[in-house]
């Protein structure tokens, strides 16, 4: 059997037609990848709301125990042991990077120089800007990560009301 050599119009035809199947795969493999890193930010985002409450709530439990004054911590280490009592006293199980960047987090301090929350250093735009529980209102509408702060915010001391006690005889 002797195979004749294609002419020159069917080679070309072959060829467009492998090139448009070349751009084909390119962009649907271009629009797989988009979606993909859409999907790990989203993951990543949820784990940040995690654990920035985790930080939060291990703040919060560090400030309210009652060994002295109240106080903040020094660092984010004194979350794992407590320094002011003379055994482990644990308000975090762990320290967790930030989820965004795989790095530590930027500490958010008071003017003591007191670590009052952590926040992401990370300046991707958010893919959640609204419908955060009550305790993170603050982050709605925020435009990057770096503006989610996850802070303690102590209660501020509200003067003493006068109460009138009504007597049998004022009833």
């Amino acid at each position: 059997m002797i195979c004749k050599p294609a002419n020159d119009n069917q080679r070309g035809a072959i060829l467009l037609l492998l090139l448009v199947m070349v751009v084909v795969v390119g962009l649907a493999a271009g629009m797989a990848g988009q979606s993909w890193r859409s999907t790990v930010q989203r993951a990543r985002e949820a784990e940040l709301l995690w654990r920035g409450q985790q930080y939060q709530q291990a703040i919060t439990s560090y400030y309210s125990v009652r060994q002295g004054q109240q106080s903040f911590p020094a660092k984010l280490e004194d979350l794992l042991r407590d320094p002011r009592f003379p055994h482990v006293v644990r308000h975090l199980r762990k320290l967790y990077n930030d989820p965004m960047t795989g790095e530590d987090w930027e500490l958010v301090k008071d003017p003591a120089g007191r670590v009052i929350g952590v926040r992401s250093s990370s300046e991707l735009e958010p893919f959640r800007k609204d419908g955060f529980p009550k305790s993170l209102d603050k982050l709605k509408g925020k435009e990057a990560y770096n503006e989610w702060e996850f802070v303690f915010e102590p209660p501020k001391n509200q003067p003493a009301q006068k109460r009138s006690i009504k007597t049998s005889a004022q009833q």
